[in-house]
């Protein structure tokens, strides 16, 4: 290709070793010695140097953050061969497509936003949430609720010299996912909150979202028809967002300002009347295919739909839409501006899909075409600036990193003494960044937008609500039947054991929504994890992956979408391991849905699931600052016995309310289910084995669940649960809580005097 203006070659052929290392340094490519050497080869191979643009497309798509170069190889051996159940599209395109009812389907996805998190709090949670709204919405989806997992430093503890404050970073995460959610009209339903010493330069803010479409228009991230045109429609090309996943796939050195520039700015307004113009012209059927422009921009988006359909295409970039002037040729191709998709057009549906965007006043402009051939060819100002192989570009490196499993600890934590008064033991956990509520941050998000929100975050007495195990909404208005959704990570589990650790997370994950009445129906991963170039984060990867493969094979669920963060890491400090599970289920009625609060007093309280005393990576140790060494038993044949049982007792109506024991133990789940109401409970837990006090209260392990039941239905439940472990443990009462255990009184107070501590937590790290 001959030199000319707008074509800038890169001395990459005669470059010697120190040299290809600076090189990447200087141009931010973000690629190490190999890679640089690998592409150095390639293009003696071609008897050229490369351009710039050139240079900055194989960096986007040789990014960790695009190609998984490091996981990729795992992820196949574990999740290729997962039963697909009801899924229609898994692990293929931008989102999971499962089957809903006979007409519909429903979309899922989780993706991180940590490192620009890290550095902007506020516009990357917000973009966060932009980005996971395109992903459902390429696939032809109408968005109907967010959900979001973040994670957070510790905020109570003095300021770090040199970092951006925790409360800071605390405050401006939750407000941009607060800004961007209620902005754009989607509810935010559920998720989860949770705090870590090695979060404080890393936090992580994992975003999900649930969308609906009608299986005839479901939408593929590909172009594959000849002749077709490339249309990028919304916001504005712009310098933000460059090198962002470059940025993402090394470790933090700091967060200052220089960084700043990579992380995209969102914009909510222009968001929601693309999300209108897009589904109305995909209903129509005049787009072939489309892909949202988030990590890469256009040099990911274009290079993946055009592989995925076989084909390539000619793209002139002087047609793009800027924000601003002077942008150079690569800093458009890869610019990961917010508010855009690329949609496969025929020629012939133009005109209609015009006067659609000029009805939701949405700018858009043809860009390219869709031609036969291997290679992609890129023009400016009548240049052509790139012409590269197409699958050599996308297909990226892929890595089987050294890695070692962790050790078996033998050693047992330190118990921690029983106390004088376990009264004041349970005031102080409630008051505790573990324990306490999250209403503070819940009541900013708009649960209730669109109308379908059927059980919200929060249940309970209005002003005096509780939290939800799941949300529960109803995605077709014509239907009774509802989604179920939930997401977390007992990622201090995992730290001490990544098999035991994934397990517990599962599990929560599944309880969550069986205790709403739901069937798991199906599940999205984010893998969270430091440097994978670190042997023991690498092993710990690989058993996470296999934890979750295993789990559900053992359920016959299938893992639809998946990513994965790594680099989570700053001057050497690596995040615990934290693997994020979205899970969503099924509710046959949602008039049958089960909330969290107690119903009436009188009603009997039961323990579904087999009683266990080990404090193993409990809230309770960790607010005590007690470190763990092993876990609690975790037992699928239990879970499979209790979750058939269980959707039974739903179904036949014998459940008034249902709170899973997980997170501070069951202390914590029959506290939460009195605020519900502002009812108490009087319960003698002397049955639930012959572990010590302190550990029938607080323990997490296992498949248990606290239940409701009206005296008239127990022997309907007692039949039900015959041969399986069940335990009635006392009654719902007017508002007193009373506790004994072996014959001797533990508590005796009010549920208020509970409530206040719970209630006003979050007022000392928020």
């Amino acid at each position: 290709m001959p030199k000319g203006k707008y074509r800038v070659e890169i001395p990459l052929t005669r470059s010697t070793v120190s040299e290809l290392s600076s090189l990447s340094s200087n141009l931010a490519l973000g690629l190490d010695l190999e890679e640089m050497q690998r592409l150095q080869h390639y293009f003696k191979t071609m008897g050229r140097e490369p351009t710039d643009i050139e240079l900055q497309a194989m960096a986007q798509a040789w990014s960790e953050h695009c190609c998984y170069k490091s996981s990729k190889f795992y992820l196949k051996r574990y999740f290729s061969g997962l039963s697909r159940g009801n899924a229609i599209l898994a692990m293929e395109d931008d989102a999971g497509v499962v089957e809903f009812d006979q007409d519909h389907a429903y979309v899922i996805k989780m993706e991180s936003h940590n490192h620009p998190s890290a550095i902007e709090p506020y516009g990357g949670a917000a973009t966060g949430v932009g980005g996971i709204l395109r992903d459902i919405l390429c696939m032809g989806a109408q968005p109907v609720a967010l959900l979001d997992s973040i994670f957070l430093g510790e905020t109570w503890k003095k300021h770090e010299q040199g970092a951006l404050s925790q409360r800071f970073i605390f405050e401006n995460i939750v407000g941009g996912i607060r800004d961007y959610g209620n902005r754009v009209g989607i509810p935010n339903v559920a998720g989860s909150v949770d705090f870590d010493s090695t979060f404080n330069r890393n936090p992580l803010v994992n975003a999900g979202c649930v969308g609906i479409v009608r299986k005839d228009s479901i939408s593929r991230s590909r172009a594959s028809n000849v002749g077709d045109v490339f249309v990028l429609c919304g916001g504005g090309t712009g310098r933000d967002g460059i090198h962002g996943v470059n940025f993402a796939s090394e470790n933090m050195k700091d967060s200052s300002s220089s960084n700043r520039g990579v992380v995209q700015l969102g914009n909510p307004i222009v968001k929601e009347p693309l999300i209108h113009a897009v589904l109305e012209a995909n209903e129509a059927g005049l787009i072939s295919g489309m892909k949202d422009l988030g990590g890469g921009g256009l040099s990911s988006s274009v290079g993946e739909m055009c592989l995925a359909g076989g084909v390539s295409a000619v793209i002139d970039l002087d047609r793009v839409i800027l924000k601003e002037d002077g942008l150079e040729p690569w800093e458009i191709w890869v610019s990961e501006s917010q508010e855009r998709m690329l949609l496969a057009v025929n020629p012939s549906n133009l005109e209609r899909i015009s006067k659609i965007f000029s009805l939701w006043d949405v700018s858009y402009s043809i860009i390219g075409k869709i031609v036969e051939g291997k290679n992609l060819i890129i023009r400016y100002g009548g240049e052509v600036v790139l012409d590269l192989d197409l699958e050599f570009l996308t297909s990226g490196p892929v890595y089987c990193r050294n890695y070692t499993l962790p050790e078996k600890k033998s050693r047992d934590y330190v118990l921690p003494s029983e106390p004088d008064n376990i009264l004041d033991l349970i005031l102080s956990f409630l008051k505790s960044p573990y324990g306490c509520s999250r209403e503070a941050i819940l009541r900013q998000y708009d649960h209730t937008v669109r109308g379908s929100t059927i059980i919200r975050p929060i249940s309970g007495k209005p002003n005096y609500e509780t939290h939800s195990d799941a949300a529960v909404i109803r995605p077709v208005r014509s239907s009774m039947k509802g989604l179920a959704l939930t997401s977390g990570s007992k990622f201090d589990m995992v730290a001490v054991d990544p098999v035991g650790g994934t397990y517990a997370t599962m599990f929560e994950a599944f309880m969550n929504l069986l205790v709403t009445g739901a069937r798991p129906d199906s599940v999205v991963d984010c893998l969270n994890f430091g440097n994978p170039q670190n042997p023991a984060i690498m092993g710990s990867f690989i058993q996470v992956a296999s934890s979750i493969s295993e789990f559900c094979s053992s359920f016959n669920l299938p893992v639809v979408a998946g990513n994965v963060s790594l680099y989570n890491e700053t001057n050497g400090l690596n995040i615990k391991p934290t693997p994020t599970i979205m899970m969503v289920g099924i509710v046959e009625d949602i008039s049958k849905a089960v909330t969290t609060d107690f119903k009436k007093p009188g009603n009997s309280i039961y323990i579904l699931g087999t009683p266990d005393g080990n404090l193993g990576g409990s809230q309770l140790l960790k607010f005590q600052g007690i470190e763990s060494h092993n876990l609690p038993w975790y037992d699928i044949s239990e879970l499979k016995s209790l979750s058939s049982r269980y959707l039974e007792a739903v179904s036949s109506g014998l459940i008034e309310s249902a709170h899973d024991v997980s997170s501070g133990g069951l202390i914590q789940t029959l506290c939460e289910m009195g605020f519900g109401s502002l009812t108490g409970f009087d319960v003698d837990i002397s049955q639930l084995g012959g572990f010590r006090t302190i550990a029938k209260l607080f323990s997490e392990g296992g498949c248990r669940m606290a239940i409701e039941c009206s005296p008239d239905n127990e022997e309907k439940l007692a039949a039900l649960f015959k041969d399986f472990p069940i335990f009635k443990i006392g009654m719902v009462t007017e508002g007193r809580v009373r506790i004994e255990d072996c014959g001797l009184e533990i508590i005796n107070t009010e549920i208020m005097e509970l409530r206040k501590p719970w209630d006003s937590g979050m007022e000392l790290i928020y």
